[in-house]
């Protein structure tokens, strides 16, 4: 795995938990710009799927199994998509504290995806 993309994606992960967060709090619903952040860390996250798919591809190996680790990477490309779809059928505040949970989700899963391949 690309450390400096792993770290990126948790980084705006939870840029985007505080800014969706930060609406929740001033009892906003998610706006379009949201849903433009959602967009940023999306595209993130596909590219860590691309970038592991790659690497297993060539033969390297994750340390705590290849089950584990794409169900991972999947899941962390998953996270905030499902939770902007969600928001979507929440148009109050609780739709923004749903994408800042995902976004938080997200985050978590960056640090177990680097345990899971091994650095």
């Amino acid at each position: 795995m690309l450390d400096a993309l792993t770290v990126a994606v948790a980084v705006t992960a939870l840029l985007l938990a505080a800014w969706c967060g930060h609406a929740a709090y001033k009892d906003q619903p998610t706006k379009d710009w949201h849903f433009i952040g959602m967009a940023v860390v999306t595209v993130l996250a596909f590219a860590q799927l691309v970038v592991g798919i790659v690497q297993v591809a060539r033969g390297e190996r994750p340390e705590q199994g290849m089950a584990v680790f794409i169900a991972y990477l999947i899941g962390s490309f998953a996270a905030v998509p499902a939770a902007g779809v969600l928001s979507l059928s929440e148009r109050t505040r609780w739709g923004s504290v749903t994408v800042a949970a995902g976004a938080v989700v997200l985050a978590v899963l960056e640090v177990r995806l680097y345990d899971i391949w091994g650095n």
